[in-house]
């Protein structure tokens, strides 16, 4: 099920193909009564066309067979204002998740607690007075729900790795402005969600001494990369990864959300595979991130998370809660409340 993984369709999210997911092999929900919260998930309209509202995470959820309580909505670029000051456009968007949420909570479509929590969109580098005022805007527009924020500072010399959402500051972690904004998060309890690619982890370790009041949250389990520049090097960058995330894993103020690799690791090829891979090949594909994370950050500091809809271009929703659960097999009962809901819980404040 590996490939070489140098195409250009990593750097970017892709619209899922159904009827290519048909393909899948049917599988059970492995422990159908272990209750998951996923915290780092999506709703939008895609650029694509492609819609993945409620009524999608709905039937993605029933479909799979698992218990999954609550999400974590996390930003997306979708719905901004079209109009009004630029600070306060991506307010749009929490707006958006907010009605998800509502949605959600109408049990027309699901039980599940959708958007239970948000993260939104900031740039922290804003001047103390326009940070102020669009966090105050999120805040109302969250309706209680704010959790966070996420400013994507992935960066690469390799531009089909760094791909169309690339950061335009590669040392935006080191910039004085940038931190006193983080400050700012964290005296109102607010998390953020770290996007950067394994290469980047010594700016992460580096932003975590230097600002150890901040609840730092490592996204996609740092993002390791496997495509383009990188492809056909996985030993060398995982031992890469590894020894920076045991460095980070030494700052307490840092927990990591495992998942979401299909696009930066790049070793399934969807585009080219006869079908989906089942948990199994997942496990082999995706256990020496995952695993390690658990045991270098325990799983106190771990959480599974979906990624979706952006790994539905290669992954049936089942599969992945299956996958992770294969890997947490031999956890302790309190480890897989941990890493399932537990720490998503404690992380991102949730009821």
């Amino acid at each position: 099920m590996t490939a070489p993984a140098t195409s250009s369709i990593f750097s970017e999210t892709q619209r899922p193909n159904e009827a290519w997911l048909a393909k899948a092999v049917p599988e059970a929900a492995l422990e159908p009564d272990l209750p998951i919260i996923d915290p780092h998930h999506h709703f939008w309209h895609h650029k694509s066309g492609y819609k993945y509202f409620v009524e999608e995470l709905a039937q993605d959820a029933m479909a799979s067979g698992h218990k999954l309580e609550a999400t974590v909505f996390v930003e997306a670029n979708a719905m901004y204002r079209a109009n009004g000051p630029e600070h306060l456009k991506s307010v749009g968007e929490t707006e958006f998740a907010t009605g998800m949420s509502a949605i959600a909570a109408s049990g027309k479509y699901t039980h599940i607690r959708a958007a239970a929590g948000i993260v939104a969109y900031a740039d922290l580098m804003w001047d103390d007075g326009l940070l102020e005022e669009a966090l105050d805007a999120h805040e109302s527009a969250a309706n209680g729900r704010l959790r966070g924020i996420r400013q994507r500072a992935k960066a690469d010399p390799d531009p089909v790795v760094a791909g169309p959402v690339r950061s335009g500051n590669p040392n935006l972690f080191q910039e004085p402005q940038f931190r006193k904004g983080l400050k700012r998060l964290a005296a109102r309890d607010l998390s953020f969600d770290v996007s950067i690619f394994h290469p980047q982890l010594h700016k992460v370790i580096d932003l975590a001494r230097a600002v150890p009041e901040a609840n730092l949250v490592v996204i996609h389990s740092a993002s390791p990369l496997g495509f383009g520049s990188y492809a056909g090097r996985e030993t060398e960058m995982h031992a890469q990864w590894h020894a920076g995330m045991r460095e980070l894993a030494a700052c307490p103020n840092v927990s990591v959300k495992m998942g979401g690799l299909l696009m930066c690791l790049g070793n399934f090829d969807f585009s080219t595979a006869e079908r989906p891979p089942t948990s199994e090949e997942l496990v082999k594909l995706w256990n020496p991130y995952i695993a390690d994370c658990i045991e270098l950050f325990g799983a106190e500091r771990c959480m599974v998370s979906s990624n979706y809809p952006v790994e539905k271009a290669g992954l049936p929703y089942g599969v992945i809660w299956n996958m992770f659960k294969r890997v947490a097999a031999g956890c302790s009962d309190a480890e897989k409340t941990a890493l399932f809901s537990g720490t998503a819980k404690r992380v991102y404040r949730l009821d």
